[in-house]
């Protein structure tokens, strides 16, 4: 992953993040981070318009 690409996380987030990267086997926090990122896109990638989208987002308790 190179590249300039930064995102700011809370330090007890990013603690976690290591923590659990490291017991599941992840090479890094940054690859756990990515994995799980791409599990929750999946999960709405296919909707067909916006209104879908938050529908998904209000399912998986993200926004209410």
């Amino acid at each position: 992953m190179f590249g300039g690409n930064k995102i700011k996380i809370d330090k007890e987030i990013l603690d976690k993040v290591k923590k659990y990267a490291e017991i599941a086997g992840y090479s890094s926090p940054s690859e756990f981070v990515q994995h799980a990122l791409e599990k929750e896109l999946s999960k709405l990638e296919g909707a067909e318009s916006e209104d879908e989208i938050r529908k998904r987002l209000k399912g998986l308790g993200y926004i209410s």
